[in-house]
């Protein structure tokens, strides 16, 4: 038998804010730690399939939280079947070794379909009337009463949107728990979402970061002790550090301004329309895939782009390859951001012709990452009321639209995406077996043989940052 490795997936944990959750700086202590190397984009689709198959984005395809799909011709964020993600997963690794190996995802990415043994994923439940109920999915099927019994519904309003809290790491934190205790798999993957509400919406560095922090080392601290009685070796990491910004960058204006980007109108309101368009940005925190249909269209494209405030840098198939991000997937450019800068999604000109999903939380449908939808619009003083009256109205099984989130971007005060500047703002990677790290940087790619290595499931040599 193999002892057990418990993943806890910390979202924006730095070693500057490393002070803030007392439990994981004694695991760090009492441990061992290293300064984790992240993926560009820094972004959580990528980054964790970066983690579960040692392969960069041009290998595995996770180019970001979503992309153009060229053959269907929409854009398409979170999307959750595992097939998406190429390459060897780390327990398809270890069955080589351990047939018998079992593993539970509680709430990573890309979930759906993976042949993991424990599965539990975000899923609302979609009526035919167009009402949406929080729900989760699970592998096996009844583990799904078991956990909803135990803790609920899954608190998918507190997962995302401007309601999001702690609630949502607390469920996820105690179907880890669960699932330890009665079913002690071999590896058990929990994400922990928390740090990414409020360090988005009010940066990472100030008193609400560090309040945030604290509410999710209490519900770590329990994790923990439900990890040593299952006798597990810990591993804490982080996707990206969230660094402050002030300033919202309109990439898709830009082109439309300069006849790159053509929009359709229905019922007043204006689409993006990709399968026309000469270009148009995917934006996603601080990157943003920039789709080009033709070939003589790119200098045009980067001459338009390389005068708008707040892009650092331009990739093209150079930049591409040196980044790993040299995928069909990726846009013909990609954009990185300005440290204090991050894309917007936005292609109206005028907010009276945005579509309606602008203003509520809607990640399936808008064409681009949208942060906006962690607020209540703060212009709008009947925004909660409005909420609350559209709740009433999905209580009763009447059609509801929560159109509560502001078009003005410039509340956001943290993002991520480009590559860290500093050490302090990156990732982390902590282990509670003291000899496990050395202190010295352990790079993306590794984290997978890493986490085979503590298992003794795999005999290469040390890798860098590790003792072997």
């Amino acid at each position: 038998m193999t002892r057990p490795v418990v993943v806890l997936d910390v979202v924006g944990l730095t070693p500057d804010l490393l002070p803030a959750l007392p439990s994981l700086a004694r695991l760090a202590r009492t441990g061992s730690s290293a300064p984790l190397g992240t993926v560009l984009p820094a972004v959580t689709c990528s980054a964790q399939a970066t983690f579960l198959t040692g392969a960069p984005p041009y290998r595995h395809g996770i180019v970001g939280n979503g992309w153009y799909f060229r053959g269907l011709g929409d854009v398409l964020l979170w999307r959750q079947h595992n097939a998406l993600v190429g390459g060897e997963k780390i327990w398809d690794a270890a069955r080589r070794v351990r047939p018998d190996y079992t593993v539970a995802n509680v709430c990573w990415w890309y979930a759906m379909g993976a042949d993991t043994d424990f599965t539990v994923t975000p899923r609302p439940v979609y009526h035919a009337d167009g009402r949406k109920d929080p729900d989760c999915y699970t592998r096996p099927a009844d583990l799904h009463d078991e956990l909803t019994s135990l803790l609920g519904p899954f608190p998918l309003f507190q997962y995302w949107g401007p309601t999001a809290s702690i609630v949502s790491s607390r469920w996820i934190a105690g179907a880890a728990r669960h699932i330890l205790d009665t079913h002690r798999p071999d590896l058990t993957l929990v994400y922990l979402p928390h740090l990414d509400y409020d360090l988005q919406r009010y940066g990472p560095r100030g008193a609400r970061a560090r309040a945030a922090a604290a509410e999710l080392d209490a519900e770590i601290a329990p994790l923990l002790k439900a990890a040593e009685a299952a006798g597990a070796t810990v591993v804490v990491l982080s996707e990206y550090g969230i660094t402050p910004v002030r300033r919202p960058v309109h990439i898709n204006r830009a082109l439309r301004a300069a006849g790159l980007l053509e929009v359709h109108t229905q019922a007043g309101m204006e689409y993006l329309d990709p399968w026309v368009s000469r270009a148009f940005a995917v934006a996603d925190h601080q990157v943003a895939h920039v789709y080009v249909r033709d070939p003589a269209d790119l200098r045009r494209t980067r001459e338009v782009l390389a005068d708008v405030p707040g892009i650092a840098e331009l990739l093209d198939d150079t930049g591409l390859a040196k980044h790993g991000l040299n995928h069909e997937r990726a846009g013909e450019l990609v954009a990185v951001a300005e440290p204090d800068s991050w894309f917007t999604y936005y292609y109206w000109l005028d907010d009276a012709r945005a579509p309606d999903f602008a203003p509520t939380v809607e990640i399936h449908r808008k064409p681009g990452y949208d942060p906006a939808e962690l607020f209540f619009d703060p212009a709008d003083r009947l925004a909660k009321p409005r909420a609350a009256l559209a709740l009433a109205r999905k209580k009763l099984g009447l059609r509801y639209r929560m159109n509560v989130i502001p078009l003005d971007p410039s509340y956001v005060r943290g993002s991520h995406g480009r590559l860290p500047d500093t050490p302090g703002d990156g990732p982390l990677l902590l282990c509670s077996a003291p000899d496990a790290l050395t202190g010295d940087p352990v790079d993306a790619t590794d984290v997978k043989p890493f986490l085979l290595g503590l298992q003794g499931l795999t005999a290469p040599g040390p890798l860098p940052g590790t003792k072997g």
